[in-house]
């Protein structure tokens, strides 16, 4: 059996498992638009941390043809979004294994309390919003977001379609009426940040030291690029900000539809074409998505408790870019906010909302005001090299709350006389576990 699991899963016990650990994902997926039918084989090399006669997979109700373990048939059930699977022979604590699922399907989206997540289907394409626990809606996984891993996807599908997927390029391949797309992502990527695009997309590379790949309908190309066209700038303040931007390229989708919210995945966000208005009305949107690449895609939490370590960061690093770039400075954003937030039930902890408030707005706010009581307390001086050290320490693993106080607590002491460090960790407890919202210093 796996391992019991370790309490990162515990928002949603129903996900992810123990005893063993995925370090590359090899997904090769046959898509077809129309009947939103997907044909796939996914390959997942592994590591046993437990003896193992039998591990469990995640993955949405798709009809599994066959599972091999080391090449050999698996005797494997279905039942709840869970992939059980016994292998011909236990498996050794330490012992590498490779584990092959051939599936097809429709792929439909996750139920969640904030309605479907993962694969969904467009009016012409597909794209995924995998945040939280969309991931197996497309493809057997852990999911779980501590377990990173490098990924390769594939996708064939009809060629008057465009495919984005996390990762670089690593080819396209056209036979017949069909393209293969091949996407690689290097660093550790968490499941639930993988992600693939399909629709009638033309594409533009925006040349620079971080190359930028904006995808988007035809009938957008003048609102797209003027809307992101002060991207360049804003990856520049966020590096001197957040230190160097942490993957090779970004990529920005927006879809031919229109969308709640933007998506997050890694070195790529996915905007819906009502976020695209020519006048740069979502620009704090776009900082916001941007952000996350440093601040939940590279740096990216090890229990959802901790889901302010994304959200709180990317919601000031839009009153940083705010300031920045010649807008309202974030003084008078988090005066604003504050006042707003004071005037809200006051039953948050911020570092523990529970699971069915990790997306609550007073999450993102109370968390950017965390930092900027962080920020007055300590001084610029202090508070930018420590996010930067925060992100340069922590470069493509999996980050605690716990983690960032102790950061917080030593470069508040570097003036000698611990006066700040006597001041910064009741501040930090206040504002990260006590429901009252405090004052701002």
């Amino acid at each position: 059996m796996s391992e019991p699991d370790d309490g990162r899963c515990s928002y949603f016990p129903g996900h992810g498992a123990g005893g063993y650990r995925i370090a590359h994902y090899d997904l090769a997926l046959d898509y077809k638009v129309g009947p939103n039918r997907m044909t796939a084989t996914a390959r997942l090399s592994a590591v046993a941390t437990a003896p193992l006669v039998r591990f469990d997979l995640d993955l949405g109700p798709f009809r599994v043809n066959r599972v091999l373990v080391d090449g050999d048939p698996a005797r494997f059930r279905q039942r709840r979004d869970k992939l059980h699977v016994t292998p011909p022979q236990a498996i050794g604590l330490g012992q590498a294994f490779g584990v092959e699922v051939r599936y097809a399907g429709n792929p439909r989206p996750i139920s969640s309390p904030w309605g479907g997540l993962g694969w969904e289907q467009l009016t012409d394409g597909a794209l995924v919003a995998g945040q939280p626990i969309g991931a197996p809606s497309w493809f057997p996984c852990n999911d779980r977001a501590d377990h990173k891993a490098s990924f390769r996807i594939a996708v064939t599908t009809a060629s008057a379609y465009h495919v984005a997927a996390t990762g670089r390029e690593a080819g396209r391949t056209r036979s017949g009426a069909t393209t293969t797309w091949v996407y690689e992502q290097d660093e550790p990527m968490a499941p639930y940040l993988a992600s693939v695009q399909i629709g009638r997309y033309q594409s533009t590379l925006v040349h620079g030291r971080i190359p930028q790949h904006l995808i988007y309908p035809s009938a957008a190309v003048g609102r797209v690029r003027h809307d992101f066209g002060r991207q360049p700038e804003m990856i520049e303040v966020f590096e001197e900000r957040f230190g160097p931007y942490p993957f090779g390229a970004y990529t920005v989708v927006v879809a031919d539809d229109e969308l709640e919210i933007p998506v997050e995945a890694q070195g790529m966000s996915i905007f819906g074409v009502n976020h695209v208005d020519g006048r740069r009305g979502a620009e704090r949107l776009v900082a916001h998505e941007l952000a996350h690449q440093w601040f939940g895609n590279s740096l990216t939490l090890a229990r959802w408790s901790d889901i302010w370590l994304h959200e709180g960061f990317a919601s000031y690093a839009e009153w940083l870019w705010s300031e920045a770039s010649g807008g309202e400075p974030a003084d008078e954003h988090a005066l604003r906010w504050h006042g707003r937030l004071a005037a809200q039930p006051q039953d948050l902890v911020l570092a523990d909302p529970g699971p069915r408030r990790i997306f609550d707005d007073r999450v993102y706010k109370r968390g950017a005001l965390t930092l900027h009581a962080l920020r007055r307390t300590i001084g610029d001086g202090r508070f930018f090299p420590m996010l930067r050290e925060w992100t340069a320490e922590h470069r493509h693993g999996t980050v605690t709350t716990a983690e960032f106080v102790a950061l917080a607590a030593r470069y508040a002491g570097d003036g000698g006389d611990g006066g700040d460090a006597a001041r910064t960790g009741p501040l930090l407890g206040a504002w990260l576990h006590a429901r009252p919202l405090p004052r701002l210093p």
